[in-house]
């Protein structure tokens, strides 16, 4: 089995004069950045060496309370990825099971 290497993928579609880009970061090289601009406007940053992604209030204007809510979308999903990271990590960290092993009394 070979190890996994980390990449990141960018694809850009055309299909009915529409324009979809998709980004998948699949690594840990990451950088992570949330900030506030000087006119007030907060933002975050996901960016490798060969992407970034930026999310910012609507139309780059005040905040709205849907931008509110966004945010609070992604926090939440955020915490469900490192409850899921912490999860199966520490499953991994434990070992591969025998069947039947654990039913073997001591």
């Amino acid at each position: 089995m070979s190890t996994p290497k980390p990449y990141t993928y960018v694809t850009a579609v055309l299909r009915g004069g529409v324009i979809r880009l998709d980004v998948a970061f699949s690594t840990s090289e990451v950088g992570v950045l949330a900030a506030v601009t000087d006119n007030k406007r907060p933002f975050l940053d996901l960016a490798t060496p060969e992407a970034q992604v930026s999310v910012s209030t609507t139309g780059g204007g005040p905040v709205t309370e849907q931008d509110v809510s966004l945010a609070r979308e992604i926090f939440n999903a955020a915490a469900r990825y490192l409850t899921d990271c912490e999860r199966l990590h520490a499953e991994q960290a434990a070992g591969p099971t025998l069947p039947g092993l654990d039913e073997i009394p001591a």
